[in-house]
């Protein structure tokens, strides 16, 4: 094994895994907030919301991130008749992948407590809206916490595929240094023990997050 060479690729590699943990971000956060309303809307009321939600949800869910990327990077210029940038059409295209699980998550948090909480709320003259955001979504948070986690170390290893429209995360970079230094074993170990570092690290503090938050119980 070179070990100088790790050490000469190592700073471009470090630049890449910083590259991939902002997607990662952008795309964990827009998926985090179109999930939490797509998962309120297909346990509403109100039908065409439902429909609509899940119609989405399965949709996503149901055909690969890569295609989805090159549906927003590939097809949709053409529709538009304009460039996007790839950055752009990365974070897009994970993070309404994102959301579509993230929906899943807030949907089996929010149904797990229990029935009954929802009719107290409104026993108590709430709407059906506040009942959500003042008594079953603060409970439902500490369930929906550890999934979250694992949602974010998920989209974070996903997010090597961006590297097949030219996007120069961390994977991307590895073969760039691959292409002029024929050194496959290296950098692959590298960028290896790199993604490793990163999860163990997201994995440790979701943890620790778990063990600070309050329980429901508690509260």
């Amino acid at each position: 094994m070179d070990l100088e060479l790790i050490e000469k690729s190592l700073p471009f590699l470090l630049q890449g895994a910083l590259i991939t943990i902002e997607i990662t971000m952008l795309s964990v956060g827009i998926g985090f907030f179109i999930g939490l309303f797509t998962g309120i809307a297909r346990i509403s009321r109100v039908r065409l919301l439902r429909i609509t939600a899940t119609i989405y949800a399965d949709g996503i869910r149901g055909t690969p991130l890569l295609i989805q990327i090159f549906l927003i990077y590939f097809a949709l210029p053409v529709v538009l008749g304009m460039h996007i940038n790839p950055f752009v059409a990365a974070v897009t295209a994970c993070g309404i992948n994102s959301g579509a699980y993230v929906s899943e998550i807030f949907r089996a948090g929010i149904q797990s407590i229990d029935i009954g909480q929802m009719e107290a709320g409104r026993s108590l003259g709430l709407t059906w809206w506040q009942t959500m955001y003042y008594i079953l979504l603060p409970q439902a948070f500490r369930n929906i916490l550890p999934p979250l986690g694992n949602e974010f170390i998920t989209m974070l290893k996903d997010s090597s595929l961006v590297s097949v429209i030219g996007f120069e995360e961390l994977t991307r970079r590895g073969q760039l240094v691959i292409a002029q230094t024929y050194a496959s074993f290296e950098i692959w170990m590298t960028v290896a023990v790199l993604y490793l570092i990163m999860t163990l690290v997201i994995a440790r503090f979701i943890s620790c997050l778990l063990y600070t938050s309050p329980s429901p119980r508690d509260a």
